[in-house]
């Protein structure tokens, strides 16, 4: 069982402010949205969340099992997909995912990854090198390191972004496993991407 706490999280940049007073609760199986006009701050509310920025005021606080989970162990407990997130375009895609478990420090195995590229139907482009993939293939593969550790915690930032039907309905999938026992936040405006969700939270209001 994992709980998230997010309490009365703030960010302002000078004399801006760019949200504030934001607080919402989530436990395993729990599925929130994150939504707002373009520039509200979206994304960077989830790298609050995944502990890679610092919020004005307020804070974020995780725990499995009862336990909190510390700042500095959150990477291995949250997964993250976000357009700006980078790929190694002259790597296959096995090598990319090979890459990710060093980063994240596990181990690295061929057969999970293969799994994992099934789920969102690229393992007959398992080794091809990532510079020939299409904007959605690489969306796709963007979504694999997230879910390369198994994270309870499942931050998706636009997670529909170039892709086509069979992709969206891995996201779907995707989603409905996570909530057998973990949670998801997803960044989004997509009205899709928001029914998914069990409650919404408006960064706009």
């Amino acid at each position: 069982m994992c709980t998230l706490k997010v309490t009365g999280i703030g960010k302002y940049f000078s004399t801006t402010i760019l949200f504030k007073d934001i607080s919402f609760e989530l436990n395993s199986g729990d599925v929130v949205a994150i939504t707002g006009w373009n520039g509200s701050g979206k994304s960077t509310m989830l790298r609050i969340i995944s502990g890679l920025v610092r919020p004005s005021a307020g804070q974020v606080e995780m725990f499995c099992d009862n336990k909190p989970i510390p700042k500095k162990s959150r990477r291995r407990y949250v997964g993250m997909v976000a357009p700006a997130l980078s790929l190694y375009d002259e790597l296959t895609a096995l090598e990319n995912m090979e890459f990710f478990c060093r980063v994240r420090g596990i181990a690295y195995d061929r057969k999970s990854c293969f799994n994992i590229l099934e789920r969102v139907d690229l393992v007959k482009h398992a080794e091809k090198i990532c510079g020939t993939f299409s904007s959605g293939m690489k969306q796709r593969l963007k979504l694999v390191q997230a879910l390369i550790h198994n994270p309870p915690f499942l931050l998706l930032d636009e997670p529909g972004c170039n892709l086509d039907s069979r992709g969206i309905k891995s996201v779907k999938n995707i989603i409905s496993d996570q909530r057998s026992w973990g949670i998801t936040v997803i960044a989004s405006n997509e009205k899709r991407e928001v029914d998914y969700a069990d409650s919404i939270v408006n960064l706009s209001e």
